[in-house]
């Protein structure tokens, strides 16, 4: 009896040994998922760690400005704005039209009798008279045309504002009762200009053989005198 009573007492020691190790393998936790080949998880990276992310694809960073498909940076903000950006539309450094011009005739008797021609840019305009004489004429005929006859002018005169420039026309430079009586005036900048303006005299003068001065900002220098 003694032989089997020993060997059952074995058993039952072995038995709570492997019970044993069982419960302190259970209590070591999950096995490291490294030792049956499992990758080892790494930590994310965030965009904005130490002030490094990558922008995505095809994006560049901005400093309050943007780039042009050409390669060129125009800045952001609000600094000084040319003309164009004001909506100023001067035309600084342009040429007259007569379109830009407001244009009057007044008849003038000292010291001869004359007319006299006031031009002044329009509001918002800026222009420059670089052509030194203006093309006068009465009526379509080749015969009412105004000859310059030299006298005033300067360098190209800048109008704007309250600037004026002025030219004078002597409507009849022959003796007699010859001409024609007109009511209005024809007069451009130049006699290629597509807009000339038709300015009404303050009376019907007779007009043969007109002659007209050059532009002037001094009045005393476009009296049209015969020489």
């Amino acid at each position: 009896m003694r032989p089997r009573l020993a060997a059952r007492s074995t058993r039952l020691v072995l038995a709570a040994a492997a019970v044993t190790a069982l419960a302190a393998t259970t209590a070591c936790g999950p096995e490291d998922p490294t030792e049956n080949g499992a990758a080892t998880p790494t930590a994310a990276s965030s965009p904005a760690e130490d002030g490094k992310g990558e922008a995505p694809a095809g994006d560049s960073a901005t400093d309050g400005g943007s780039t042009s498909a050409s390669g060129s940076k125009s800045t952001g903000g609000t600094g000084d704005k040319g003309e164009s950006g004001t909506g100023d539309k001067s035309g600084y450094g342009q040429s007259c039209g007569t379109n830009d011009l407001d244009l009057s005739v007044t008849w003038e008797a000292q010291p001869i009798s004359y007319y006299l021609i006031t031009a002044k840019a329009k509001p918002g305009i800026t222009c420059y008279l670089d052509i030194n004489t203006p093309s006068v004429s009465f009526g379509s005929d080749a015969d009412g045309v105004a000859s310059p006859d030299g006298q005033g002018g300067e360098d190209p005169i800048k109008l704007s504002g309250s600037s004026v420039a002025y030219a004078g026309i002597n409507v009849k430079t022959t003796e007699g009762e010859g001409g024609k009586q007109f009511e209005n005036v024809i007069i451009a900048t130049s006699e290629e200009d597509p807009d000339p303006a038709e300015v009404e005299l303050p009376d019907a003068p007779t007009v043969e053989k007109p002659i007209v001065t050059n532009w002037s900002t001094k009045r005393n220098e476009v009296i049209p005198r015969i020489i």
